[in-house]
């Protein structure tokens, strides 16, 4: 089953330096049907104004994943670390015990991020930040794993869940297969382009929630880059 999300659909807010929309429900968005997908609690699509961003806040026993679409995004936290993450990378707080952290738009620009929390598996551990470049020429064509909490996948970063955080770029025509697992739920959204998924059509930023589906198979109907959360 394939439920699409269409992007008008979403719950959301603008607050002038931070336009945000919500695939579930955040903040002052209630929606008792959008509280979660599996583990899987937020995926936020947000713009970002250029000189601003989120001032230092904190959080505990949550997988938070960031993936920069556009511009790019600079973290502070409580551990001293401080990373720019940069359009197409990724970056992964684990906050575990609790953290503080900062995320800004230090760019002259516009930054486009989407903010992924999974809930995690195993709590109460140390927090931990770290960022990873995946360039968008090793996924081309093919899914490729950005952050998992399985050991298998030795390339993506950690999570402390089991999840996993996949994505791609194709071209038009192109088709690339990931294999869910029947069990599995999938929150698919593709950030750049219109996609048919099993035979569903999803433009940029539509939400499709999956499940009951052994094999995903997405064909790009013009160039798209694609993000997608393999959630339990």
């Amino acid at each position: 089953m394939i439920e699409l999300r269409p992007f008008d659909s979403l719950g959301g807010a603008n607050h002038g330096w931070l336009n945000a929309k919500h695939h579930f429900s955040f903040a002052n968005y209630y929606d008792p049907k959008r509280m979660s997908w599996g583990n899987l609690r937020v995926w936020n699509d947000d713009e970002i104004a250029a000189g601003s961003g989120f001032p230092p806040h904190p959080h505990a026993d949550m997988e938070i994943i960031t993936y920069v679409r556009e511009g790019a995004i600079t973290h502070e936290d409580s551990l001293g670390n401080k990373g720019r993450t940069v359009a197409g990378d990724v970056q992964v707080m684990s906050a575990g015990t609790g953290i503080r952290h900062a995320e800004y738009n230090a760019e002259p620009d516009l930054t486009r991020i989407f903010q992924i929390w999974i809930e995690p598996t195993r709590r109460g551990e140390k927090p931990t930040w770290g960022a990873k470049p995946f360039p968008k020429g090793d996924r081309a064509g093919q899914f490729v794993v950005l952050a998992s909490g399985f050991d298998e996948d030795a390339d993506a970063l950690p999570i402390r869940t089991d999840a996993r955080v996949v994505a791609a770029t194709l071209r038009a025509g192109e088709t690339a297969t990931y294999p869910l697992g029947a069990t599995r739920r999938g929150y698919l959204v593709p950030a750049v382009g219109s996609i048919e998924v099993n035979g569903v059509r999803a433009n940029a930023r539509d939400g499709l929630a999956i499940t009951g589906e052994e094999t995903i198979t997405v064909t790009a109907v013009n160039d798209s880059e694609i993000v997608l959360v393999d959630a339990a």
